[in-house]
Order: structure tokens, then sequence, then C-alpha cells
């Protein structure tokens, strides 16, 4: 089996095209509620692909020869998954609630690849 890093994209443009934020508190809550709910249907339905189910990302810092500083970018979580092919996990992700039931853009879905000389 081969392990794939999934991270699962937010952007102001999903935002705006789910209308989260001209939704009522409760009924953000609601979507809360039921997506999350659905998440963890999602990884108890995957169990055996998930290696790590990951955790939502917070502010991010870049480090480069010029220093560091405050970066901002479109990750919001990520998950490890394991499958037999890039097609494979990439299918685990089909209607998943990152976008169904939150206002998420996408999971982007990568190998991992082995060292090399490894």
């Amino acid at each position: 089996m081969k392990k794939f890093l999934a991270i699962y994209i937010g952007t102001e443009a999903a935002l705006e095209r789910a209308g989260w934020k001209q939704l009522d508190e409760k009924r953000r809550k609601q979507r809360d509620a039921s997506g999350f709910k659905a998440w963890m249907e999602w990884g108890t339905a995957n169990s055996a692909a998930i290696v790590d189910m990951g955790t939502p990302l917070g502010k991010t810092k870049r480090a480069s020869p010029e220093g560091i500083s405050d970066l901002k970018n479109n990750m919001a979580a990520y998950v490890i998954v394991q499958a037999e092919s890039h097609e494979a996990a990439a299918r685990l992700f089909e209607n998943h609630p990152h976008f169904t039931i939150f206002p998420g853009d996408s999971v982007e879905i990568m190998e991992c690849l082995p060292l090399p000389g490894q």
C-alpha cells in the first residue's frame, strides 16, 4: 500500500459560493454539527485506509533564507491515508463533507514518496 497526504483546502471564494458568512449563527452551528457528524462517519467508513486522521491546521510561519515571516495559505487540515493507487486515494474524498456540507474548496491528494536510497 502507498501512503498519501491529503490537504483540505479552504478559500474565500468557497466561503462566498456556500453563502457561509450570510448564515445566521444558529444555522451555521447546525451546519457545523451536521458536518462534523458526517466527517466522523466518513472517518469510520474509511478507517481501514486512514493512517493518521490529522487535525485542523493553524496559522502559518514561513522559514526561508530571508528569515521567518507570517504567511497566509489555503490549507485548512490534513489526513494521511493508504491506498493501492493515487486514483484510489483520491476516490476516498469524493463527496467529502469538507465541501458538501462545510464551505471547503477541495482536497488535494499527493503520494508520500520514499526517501531516496531507503
